[in-house]
């Protein structure tokens, strides 16, 4: 398979079967990652994961993956630096991979202790701009863009495979065309994952997005009692709050960022010492 994407870096498309769809509790039982590279080629690595629990009967029935179907599987921690390998120096995208496949895969990896930070990659959702632009599902999405009926949805790799080609068709039939982002910037779409980058991204600080930066470009709480108030006011008044999320039921990387803001704001303090 090849593609027609304009990339200066590997672009990594990836989709996860899961126990459910909770980012902080939910395993992975099945990986798919094709990486399409900057030539025009596609390497595929697909891998079934053992969770280490049970897989609720509902969501096997969704993807047709059950408990008997891993336990011979690896569990995550034990194939989390080679995927990690393979996806090294990648931009990542998917299919509401910004919501829930990218939160989800980065606490695997933090449970797994293998360092594998997001930050200095480019987020492509194919969702984002085919609710933009087409509102419906990926299979919806896959016979609209490409005229082909999906064949095992819901499977990791017949997902993959099919976003990479949805996205590529995206990106062939807007060129041109103009979107409004969430921030309210239009956007002419054109191949290019900066471009595309900043039509999909969110402004979310963490990936649950239990913090956001506002529209005056300031760090704020997007939930709960503190929703709106900026991050490092709520740390100041209320210290305890800190402790309060450090030992609450939230994902890791919702309380590693806020300790990066925390950290940052106690540098800064003692900068002015």
């Amino acid at each position: 398979m090849t593609h027609q994407l304009v990339l200066r870096k590997p672009l990594a498309f990836f989709d996860l079967e899961t126990t459910g769809i909770n980012t902080a509790k939910d395993r992975i039982i099945d990986i798919c990652i094709a990486k399409a590279m900057p030539g025009g080629e596609v390497v595929t690595k697909s891998q079934r994961v053992n969770p280490g629990v049970p897989i609720p009967l509902e969501t096997s029935l969704i993807h047709g993956i059950y408990d008997d179907d891993v336990k011979d599987a690896p569990a995550f921690k034990a194939v989390a630096r080679n995927l990690a390998q393979f996806m090294e120096g990648c931009d990542l995208a998917g299919f509401n991979s910004n919501r829930f496949d990218v939160p989800l895969l980065v606490e695997e990896f933090l449970r797994a202790n293998v360092d594998f930070d997001v930050k200095n990659r480019r987020l492509l959702d194919a969702q984002r701009i085919f609710h933009l632009m087409e509102p419906r599902n990926l299979t919806a999405a896959y016979k609209y863009y490409c005229d082909k009926d999906l064949v095992g949805a819901h499977g990791a790799e017949a997902d993959t495979l099919a976003t990479l080609e949805v996205l590529n068709a995206q990106v062939q039939r807007y060129a041109g065309r103009v979107a409004k982002a969430d921030s309210g910037q239009e956007i002419v779409i054109d191949n290019d994952m900066d471009v595309l980058h900043s039509l999909t991204a969110n402004r979310n600080i963490d990936l649950a997005g239990r913090m956001m930066i506002n529209s005056e470009g300031v760090e704020v709480f997007n939930f709960g009692k503190h929703k709106d108030r900026p991050v490092l006011e709520v740390l100041e008044k209320e210290p305890a709050f800190y402790d309060w999320l450090q030992k609450g039921d939230f994902p890791l990387d919702t309380k590693r960022r806020l300790t990066e803001i925390r950290l940052r704001a106690l540098t800064t303090a003692n900068g002015r010492k």
